[in-house]
């Protein structure tokens, strides 16, 4: 793709018309609600006594208005790339050194993940940090997903949304750029690096698909470790293996039928509500209920996003892609030249190895925290803008950038 004039960009404002909140709070005011089980808990899914008292929530006392104010402090935008819609917020800093950074979230995320990172990299003087430091941040959403859905063709894999980002970056006048994500914003974030070094200063991730154990580890692969390792193997595997065996369905749905789910979620507010807040506790590091690690006005706005542009089927089919993707889509061809960073989350659902990073990408910085989970922008702001700062900041002392 050919950099488009600067013209192609248009200012976009959130503004919901009235009548949209008003079949959503008409159709909550309807739900009709499942039987469940007494005494189980989340065994079965999400818990029916919680899920009532959220829906509660979510019709009497979340403000959305006050939501969609929050989100339009940010500049925002939508341009067209490669057939897509592509809406995107892009925040300047006022530190005209600063250096470009393209954060991508994941799902069942979308920007508001970021409502809490991007202020302190933008403008680190406001936030008590050094001004050199600062960054100009694009957050835009991933084709399919809220602002940037639904797509209309078929195709929008890793890879391509990758390079639809290098698109987008040289359209902002941005020739050399880092990159940030996790989930799904990792595997484009990586993408990015390992198909456009030549513009990639560095890739900051906090999830590295693919660096788990995957299969149980042999004997031999094992001796070759050292204790430290070996003991961090075989708890990369268990933790794997129980989630292929107990919380993979939703993924095995999306990569086959995303068509056929998208007929519920999109009919159901609270069926929507339900598909995402089960994994916001499951995937954050709480103890019981996702409002313990993520604020619930947050989560019910990133859930907002999907209901009001009726994106549930069209989010989900990135893992169609990637399911039936021939080449990059499915997995990196070659390994990653840009320079990239680990941030280690511990309750995050996949624990990396080094030993298989380094296959794949070039590491040089690789950070354990003790608290966190998947969701690290939403969880542990503070923890993940100080690592993506210090990232960035050795490589502008290695001379990189």
């Amino acid at each position: 793709m050919t950099s488009s004039p600067a013209e192609s960009i248009q200012p976009f404002r959130l503004s919901v018309p009235e009548s949209d909140l008003d079949d959503l709070y008409d159709r909550l005011d309807r739900t009709r609600w499942p039987e469940g089980l007494p005494g189980v808990g989340w065994a079965y899914g999400v818990a029916p006594e919680y899920l009532r008292e959220l829906v509660r929530y979510w019709r009497h006392e979340y403000d959305w208005r006050a939501a969609e104010a929050r989100l339009n402090e940010w500049p925002q935008f939508t341009t067209t790339i490669d057939g897509a819609n592509v809406h995107f917020a892009h925040v300047r800093s006022p530190e005209p050194d600063a250096t470009p950074l393209i954060i991508t979230h994941g799902w069942p995320g979308s920007i508001v993940e970021f409502l809490d990172v991007v202020g302190p990299l933008a403008d680190p003087a406001a936030h008590g940090g050094d001004p050199a430091d600062a960054f100009h941040v694009v957050v835009p959403s991933i084709p399919g997903f809220g602002l940037s859905g639904p797509t209309t063709e078929t195709g929008w894999e890793a890879g391509r949304v990758a390079d639809a980002w290098a698109e987008l970056m040289g359209r902002l006048g941005y020739e050399r750029f880092g990159a940030q994500g996790g989930d799904w914003g990792a595997g484009i974030s990586r993408e990015l690096g390992r198909a456009h070094p030549d513009r990639v200063i560095g890739v900051h991730l906090n999830l590295l698909p693919g660096a788990q154990a995957t299969s149980e580890p042999t004997e031999a692969e094992l001796a070759a470790l050292g204790p430290e390792e070996r003991e961090r193997t075989l708890t990369s595997w268990r933790r794997w293996s129980a989630w292929m065996d107990d919380a993979s369905a939703y993924a095995l749905l999306h990569s086959t039928r995303p068509q056929t789910l998208a007929y519920a979620l999109t009919d159901s507010p609270v069926g929507q509500l339900a598909w995402i807040i089960e994994k916001f506790r499951e995937w954050t590091d709480s103890e019981e209920l996702p409002e313990e690690a993520v604020d619930r006005d947050q989560l019910l706005t990133n859930v907002m996003l999907y209901w009001l542009t009726g994106t549930a089927g069209s989010s989900a089919r990135i893992y169609y892609e990637r399911a039936h993707a021939a080449g990059r889509g499915a997995a990196p061809a070659e390994p990653s030249t840009a320079p990239t960073a680990l941030a280690v989350f511990p309750a995050e659902l996949q624990i990396p190895l080094r030993h298989r990073a380094d296959r794949t990408e070039n590491i040089v910085r690789w950070t354990e925290f003790d608290r966190g989970g998947h969701f690290a922008a939403m969880e542990e702001p503070d923890l993940l803008v100080g690592d993506v700062r210090a990232f960035f900041r050795q490589l502008r002392e290695k001379g990189v950038g």
